[in-house]
């Protein structure tokens, strides 16, 4: 099984692939984590990701299609997650063209559902909460840049909602619910 995991930031993506891989024993794509393991792993992705990242520019949509390729050319164990990828149209119809290269297909795309007022407290309370236990904060995790985020998501992610809803491959939920209960009607939607 390989699903899209499809959200603005802070929805719950990451908890929920947490859960995924845990109990259903998928394999995380989280481009951040894979961007920041390639940096450090000496191949030639590698250097490649570093030399990007050490000149502050964007890593282009063809590394993280490189990156991906690797991951998916490996153990397949439960299936993959897509967190964080694709981010825009021309993402998804890389993932696509890769994913039918690799014989593979997408089962599913979940959205997670938050409106943006809620989203931003609950981004901004949980960093105030993480500041008061001494615990490390995103350095973005403040109303202003949260906005810009989540500005940035509609403009470009959100198309993608549409892109897989015609796909036949979209299920939308709340991500408002209690952990437990997106869990459940995240694994509904895999039992089927």
């Amino acid at each position: 099984m390989n699903l899209i995991l499809l959200g603005p930031p802070g929805a719950g993506k990451g908890t929920q692939a947490q859960y995924l891989v845990e109990e259903r024993g998928m394999i995380q794509l989280s481009t951040g984590d894979m961007l920041r393991a390639a940096k450090d792993s000496g191949t030639e992705m590698g250097r490649i990701v570093a030399d990007v990242m050490a000149r502050g520019d964007l890593v282009t949509d063809e590394i993280v299609i490189g990156l991906i390729r690797e991951k998916l050319q490996g153990d397949r164990a439960g299936g993959f997650i897509f967190d964080g990828f694709p981010r825009t149209l021309t993402q998804a119809d890389a993932l696509e063209a890769l994913l039918d290269e690799q014989g593979e297909t997408l089962d599913a795309v979940i959205e997670l559902q938050v409106d943006d007022e809620t989203l931003i407290r609950r981004i901004v309370n949980r960093a105030e909460e993480a500041r008061a236990a001494g615990q490390p904060v995103r350095a973005d995790d403040n109303e202003e840049a949260v906005r810009h985020r989540l500005s940035e998501y509609h403009k470009k992610t959100a198309p993608l909602v549409g892109y897989y809803h015609a796909k036949g491959k979209l299920v939308s939920m709340d991500g408002l619910g209690e952990i437990d209960d997106v869990k459940a009607a995240i694994a509904a939607v895999l039992d089927k």
